[in-house]
């Protein structure tokens, strides 16, 4: 009982640091200031769903989706890099100005299903960096209870990612509009940061791959 509980906190340890719901809930303020309470709460709770099923499906499967469609993590990387820098730029370009709002700027039932997946869900709470970590989680787990418990910490984590998105509200109330222009750029900012980061781990890791292989390679030939 003490390995299980020992278990459960280095999970949740892993993977609350790498998903950071606080994070989550500033990019998500940042994304859905026009949005209505409504909006934002089902927005929150589809991206906390979705994230969820990515996160223990990976767990689960990750190594066998990978390998089926020939897909890298460093690839997956990239990808989820590209993906955020879009969002980002479309967070530093965009005007707020109440005299540019038309009222097809409004999000649509459309729209904040688009964000609730991307990039809410996917990349930013079930990233290459939060996949990566519940694989090996489980792949480390010595029995059934153990992968049982990563679960637990995947969907403690991914709550607590919820309830920090729905009241995130608190913040733009705090700041009003002129604070909540500023926030949108800071963390479009910061998000744009965060995918060149993405980018660069993901080149990085398929650099040092193709290193290694070349160098085995260079190894058997003079063999």
């Amino acid at each position: 009982m003490t390995g299980l509980v020992e278990y459960f906190f280095v999970a949740i340890a892993a993977v609350f640091v790498i998903i950071n719901p606080l994070t989550t809930a500033f990019v998500f303020a940042s994304l859905t200031t026009r949005a209505s309470e409504a909006e934002r709460e089902a927005i929150a709770r589809r991206a906390v769903v979705v994230s969820s099923a990515m996160l223990c499906t990976f767990a689960l499967l990750g190594s066998v989706i990978f390998q089926l469609f020939g897909i890298t993590l460093a690839a997956f990387r990239v990808a989820g890099g590209l993906i955020l820098f879009g969002i980002a730029m479309g967070m530093l370009q965009r005007s707020e100005d109440p005299e540019h709002e038309q009222e097809g700027d409004k999000p649509s039932g459309r729209i904040a299903d688009d964000i609730s997946i991307v990039p809410l869900a996917i990349p930013f709470i079930s990233g290459p960096g939060a996949i990566a970590t519940t694989m090996i989680l489980t792949s480390e787990a010595p029995d059934r209870w153990h992968v049982v418990v990563v679960f637990f910490a995947v969907m403690l984590t991914t709550i607590s990612c919820y309830y920090a998105m729905v009241n995130s509200r608190y913040v733009i109330r705090f700041l009003g509009d002129t604070g909540r222009r500023i926030l949108t750029k800071i963390f479009g900012l910061i998000l744009a940061v965060i995918a060149v980061q993405f980018i660069l781990n993901g080149l990085g890791e398929a650099l040092g791959t193709f290193v290694e292989m070349h160098g085995l390679g260079a190894g058997a030939a003079g063999d």
